[in-house]
């Protein structure tokens, strides 16, 4: 996480089963002093940053949790914005390229017609407004980081206890 993503995804191994890890993830967040909230469905855990601490632009890690082939679990993860948030640059974004596509095909039809195209001045200012979006949204990130740490050392806390147990497990079965 030294590098700042859109959405940065990973995926970690795990010697425990994805029943347990599920089951001491579950039980990191009742246990939790209030520092990260979360919810559990099936083989997906949510966890957030408490309401009162957020602000516009928090994080929230997606972990996905399921059995691997080879033994244990595979856990992956995605670090986002709240769906609100998400939605709204999605909906920006799709707006913008919307919009300059009907500029587009205005102008250049007026060009190729032999007419002056004064609209295609508008798809410089599209680009423009692409731009600060996605500065914005870099913006966002960076105030983000040190919750997104937050979450992941959560997480890496909880799956310590539970590789240790696994660990434990494995040496009582042989």
């Amino acid at each position: 996480m030294t590098t700042v993503e859109i959405r940065p995804r990973f995926q970690r191994q795990h010697p425990a089963t994805a029943k347990q890890v599920i089951h001491y993830l579950s039980e990191a967040l009742k246990n939790s002093d209030g520092s990260i909230q979360g919810s559990v469905m099936d083989h997906h855990i949510v966890l957030r940053i408490p309401v009162e601490q957020q602000h516009y632009w928090s994080p929230q890690l997606s972990l996905t949790i399921e059995d691997n082939m080879e033994g244990g679990a595979l856990i992956r993860g995605l670090y986002g914005p709240r769906p609100s948030v998400w939605l709204m640059f999605v909906f920006l974004y799709s707006s913008l390229g919307a919009i300059s596509l009907f500029i587009g095909i205005t102008g250049f039809s007026q060009l190729s017609l032999g007419m002056s195209a004064p609209a295609l001045w508008a798809l410089p200012v599209a680009a423009a407004i692409a731009l600060v979006l996605y500065l914005f949204a870099k913006a966002g990130e960076r105030l983000g980081k040190d919750e997104m740490h937050r979450l992941r050392n959560f997480m890496d806390a909880a799956l310590v206890e539970t590789e240790a147990k696994a660990s434990i497990l494995e040496v009582s079965d042989a």
